[in-house]
């Protein structure tokens, strides 16, 4: 057993933090959406009482960062993402209470089948269950995980970055401090490395693993459980500046991408700008990235246009998170979609141009979980789509793709509602038909809800 030295108490293993989160799961899948609801503008509240406790603690996980950053071992960009302010726990707090608003995404009636008189099928929407989330330096993402399992019904392993070790433990302890009357051990704080790796091999106890983070991380999560893993990499994104775009439109679009704010994982890293275009448009639009501090490179035919760095092979694989962009001037569409293609990590990539036919060969021939068409990829948000927050933005297929909301943490469970019914009826050579029609019909617990 270890001390925790902020309450005062004898901390939980992990194990039993584990074990907790599975018994709350089984009462949180029964909780009423307006007792979730309630707690979750608890949360709000406290975040918004305690504003000087989070800071505080934001500001000694800070000034260890920058000591950090002074020694090479931290970038600029991973102390920007740590960075709390009252801006930014406003925005927490509107995140909390938008995730609230949402719809009950639990006991949603999928489909509903007659199989037969009085024997009705149903497929209803329900929590996964247990789901353990190891994520990046932004303590607001232990906020975003943590509303979202309990507007979905889900119990929450939480591992946050050591980098915000202080943040996350206050914030933690403000959200079990407000959700009292939820189940006791729906949201579990785990803090070494060691404690990921014991939660690994709990594949009996934990339902989904969450990790956010690099290709590698994700990698190694994924080769050392069987837990199902809805991974989060880097976000290698891409604007295509397309020989039929509005240049005027195109330069202000690209610029937001890069600039609004460049250490998050929907910041676009790599701008193509097709041949036909690359005299007119590339030097207005360095000028205007040099006014905003950004360090650019470029591949051979760029810098025939514009003075800028010298890019590589491997620039065009790379995440920066800061104000860093490659610039890529490519010979057509296909040439685009082909860049995209060998480089991209299946993020977000945006297309700017008046042409929809040329829009529409872009936006189905790259195989990434969000992409636009005149429009910045910093909109690639769960908050932005609607979805009150996001767990995070997977960059797989199954079984939750792009950002992922409270959709995302739910699954289903099928209901057969009968009235004595039995197989054998259904068998044999006298056997009785199935009549395997759709209804549109809501599944009521206890009794037949009919149409």
């Amino acid at each position: 057993m270890t001390e925790n030295t902020t309450a005062g108490t004898t901390d939980p293993t992990t194990a039993e933090k584990v074990a907790r989160a599975e018994r709350a799961a089984l009462e949180l899948a029964t909780l009423s959406d307006e007792a979730r609801s309630e707690a979750l503008h608890d949360i709000a509240d406290a975040i918004d009482a305690n504003r000087d406790r989070v800071l505080e603690a934001n500001e000694r996980d800070v000034a260890e960062a920058e000591e950090l950053l002074e020694q090479g071992e931290y970038t600029q960009a991973l102390v920007d993402r740590l960075k709390l302010s009252d801006g930014k726990l406003d925005s927490i707090i509107e995140m909390v209470r938008s995730v609230a608003a949402q719809d009950d995404p639990l006991g949603r009636t999928l489909s509903a089948r007659h199989l037969d008189d009085d024997l009705d099928l149903y497929k209803v929407s329900v929590p996964i269950g247990v789901v353990a989330a190891v994520f990046e330096s932004r303590p607001d993402a232990l906020v975003q995980i943590a509303s979202l399992g309990l507007k979905s019904g889900n119990a929450v392993i939480l591992k946050g970055g050591s980098e915000a070790l202080h943040s996350n433990r206050v914030l933690h302890e403000l959200i079990v401090e407000a959700t009292a009357d939820v189940p006791d051990g729906w949201a579990a704080n785990i803090e070494a490395r060691e404690d990921v790796d014991e939660v690994l091999g709990m594949d009996e106890s934990v339902d989904l693993l969450m990790p956010r983070g690099s290709s590698a991380f994700v990698q190694y999560i994924q080769d050392n459980t069987s837990i199902p893993v809805l991974g989060h990499t880097e976000g290698v994104c891409h604007v295509f500046v397309d020989s039929e775009a509005d240049l005027g439109m195109a330069e202000e679009v690209a610029l937001d991408a890069k600039v609004q704010y460049p250490a998050v994982c929907n910041a676009v890293e790599t701008l193509l700008v097709h041949q036909d275009v690359a005299a007119d448009f590339l030097p207005g639009m360095v000028a205007t990235y040099r006014d905003h501090d950004v360090t650019l490179r470029g591949c051979e035919r760029t810098r025939e246009h514009v003075d800028v760095g010298e890019a590589t092979e491997d620039s065009w694989r790379q995440e920066y998170g800061d104000l860093e962009l490659d610039i890529r001037v490519v010979d057509s569409l296909t040439a685009a979609v082909g860049h995209v293609t060998e480089y991209g990590s299946k993020h977000t990539e945006s297309i700017l141009t008046e042409d929809a036919d040329r829009a529409g060969r872009f936006m189905r021939g790259v195989d990434s979980s969000s992409v636009f068409h005149n429009a910045s990829t910093r909109f690639a948000d769960g908050f932005r789509y609607g979805l009150g927050a996001e767990v995070g933005i997977s960059t797989g297929k199954t079984h939750a793709r792009g950002p992922v909301g409270l959709e995302g943490l739910t699954t289903y469970k099928w209901y057969l509602e009968g009235d004595g019914q039995l197989v054998g009826t259904y068998a044999g050579e006298d056997a009785k038909p199935f009549r395997h029609e759709p209804f549109d019909g809501q599944w009521n617990p206890g009794h037949l809800s009919g149409e």
